[in-house]
């Protein structure tokens, strides 16, 4: 078992260690977070960039002092559960982005249907030009912005949470309970942290 003055010794040793000098042994370090600790369980390789979460990571430690392991390793997972909270959104918003491309292929049928046959109908009965309308409709959707664009959006939005609140697998409820258990355990982490600073201060004004 390693000894309390070994420990202190390797403590001493570590904080004169100025790290890799080399261009290669600095790209060895930048790899340890991504293989090691909760970076290996917080990014997906495949799908996020291990530099930018070492980027969060470092601006959610800079908010806190931490002055021991304890507080550390707190710090380290309040970041690791913000990020997953981040990419929580941003599945949210993927699935509405999936809903979005089903519609829009849907109208984009829908509208080359309605078009034939409005082209049918015009040169069967030989009522309007051909072109004449095409322009008149064309005309009629570049008139963007207008309240009726905004409504219709809103009922987009709605119609898409309703297929995704119906569908099978209940994407929307499970990825709702993901969240709440990540926000959950985030302020634990901050209730703690904030605990023991006010402990600490306590401390310091005894200790006066």
């Amino acid at each position: 078992m390693t000894s309390f003055r070994q420990i202190e010794a390797n403590r001493r040793n570590a904080r004169l260690s100025t790290g890799p000098v080399t261009e290669e042994g600095k790209g060895r370090s930048r790899q340890n977070a991504v293989r090691h600790g909760l970076t290996a369980e917080t990014v997906i390789d495949v799908l996020e960039d291990a530099e930018d979460y070492a980027a969060f990571e470092m601006a959610v430690t800079a908010d806190y002092d931490a002055q021991s392991a304890v507080e550390r390793e707190l710090v380290l997972r309040l970041a690791s559960l913000l990020w997953r909270l981040r990419r929580a959104t941003a599945i949210e918003s993927g699935l509405f982005k999936i809903q979005a491309k089903h519609l829009l292929q849907f109208r984009r049928r829908r509208e080359a249907h309605e078009e034939r046959k409005l082209i049918d109908d015009r040169c069967r009965l030989a009522i309007v030009p051909q072109d004449e309308t095409l322009q008149k409709k064309a005309s009629a959707n570049l008139d963007g912005g207008s309240p009726t664009d905004l409504a219709d959006q809103m009922d987009d939005l709605t119609g898409a949470f309703v297929r995704l609140s119906n569908l099978p697998t209940y994407p929307l409820d499970r990825l709702s309970r993901y969240e709440a258990t990540l926000w959950r355990q985030a302020c634990q982490i901050l209730f703690t942290l904030q605990s023991i600073k006010r402990c600490r201060s306590w401390e310091r004004a005894r200790l006066r």
